[in-house]
């Protein structure tokens, strides 16, 4: 049976990865972001790849929008098997920097465009008590860094918000289902197109995944519901416990490394687009694909979450995870490396 999925953010990163796994199997996909130029790429990829695709610009933070999007994908394709939440913007700056215009406006993408798209989403499959939602979470929604503070703030909203809808679907015994997959750092365009007041050029901390290894783990968590999260890459593992066992540590190790962590040793240039209040890739804009410029350093490949797929083996993983936080509680020099050795995103 062929199956229906609506993915937001899906022009570039890893909602126009998660696109191009899901058009192997030859799903129909409605694409929802709102850069035109790379709606219209990953469209003709899927329907290169033998899928149908329907191209529905949308602004996340509008929820008449969104609203009218879903009801788009399903008048073309049917009932709505998988909705999947992964549009997201940010600004990097330090706190006192971020107008609170362009703070708001990173809330309602990163956070209300995820309640607007699980409003859409559980509006059309309660009725017949069947589906799935997808949230794509971070490592960020459980541990903020600095820098980052309007989409850290939106990513842990979401990850209350979720917590909040997931107990009410279990009260109501709903085969409806809604469960996270909890990124670490990917190597998306978002650094070259997010709004940036930082001297150099933005970067993700490494350990780096490339977006298809984000792409496989959504596939998962949409084929495997039942849990309420899963995590990708080691990092996010290991931060989540560290954050757990030893956050005051954890938020001076953040405050020596996270400045010089999150950015290149190249200046920005002049002429950089950022995608706050318009598409970067709009009408006239590039298309910025799903991998940004870290294609180098990025892995493609996580045994994490590989072992994720597999309950008693991420149960060593994460004892793991919680040991190597221990380590780190019982030795301050080992807690404080040079910038360059930083690994928690």
């Amino acid at each position: 049976m062929t199956q229906t999925l609506v993915i937001t953010g899906a022009s570039a990163g890893i909602g126009r990865a998660t696109a191009r796994l899901f058009a192997e199997r030859r799903a129909n996909i409605a694409l929802l972001a709102r850069g035109h130029t790379g709606l219209d790429a990953v469209a003709a990829e899927i329907e290169q790849a033998g899928a149908r695709a329907l191209v529905l610009p949308t602004d996340m933070a509008r929820h008449d929008q969104v609203e009218a999007a879903a009801e788009a994908a399903q008048a073309e394709f049917g009932a709505i098997d998988v909705w999947i939440n992964c549009a997201c913007t940010s600004v990097f700056a330090p706190f006192t920097d971020i107008a609170p215009a362009e703070f708001q406006r990173v809330t309602e993408v990163t956070y209300l465009g995820y309640v607007y798209g699980t409003r859409a989403a559980l509006r059309r499959m309660l009725p017949r008590n069947a589906g799935t939602v997808v949230q794509v979470g971070s490592a960020l929604g459980h541990r903020s860094v600095p820098l980052q503070s309007a989409y850290c703030g939106a990513k842990h909203a979401v990850q209350g918000f979720t917590s909040a809808v997931r107990t009410e679907l279990l009260h109501q015994e709903s085969d409806v289902h809604i469960t996270m997959v909890q990124m670490p750092a990917v190597n998306t365009p978002q650094f070259s197109w997010v709004l940036s007041r930082l001297p150099r050029h933005p970067q993700p901390v490494p350990p780096i995944y490339q977006p298809e290894v984000a792409a496989h783990a959504i596939a998962y968590a949409a084929d495997h519901p039942h849990r309420k999260q899963y995590y990708v890459g080691a990092s996010t593992a290991a931060t989540i416990w560290a954050n757990a066992i030893a956050p005051g540590l954890l938020d001076r190790y953040l405050a020596r490394t996270g400045y010089d962590s999150q950015q290149t040793d190249e200046a920005p240039t002049s002429d950089r687009a950022t995608n706050l209040w318009q598409p970067a890739d709009g009408p006239d804009g590039r298309d910025y694909g799903a991998h940004g410029i870290f294609d180098s350093q990025a892995r493609p490949h996580s045994a994490q979450a590989a072992l994720a797929r597999h309950p008693a083996l991420t149960a060593g993983a994460l004892a793991a995870g919680a040991l190597w936080a221990l380590a780190l509680r019982r030795s301050r020099t080992r807690l404080l490396p040079s910038a360059g050795q930083h690994r928690i995103e």
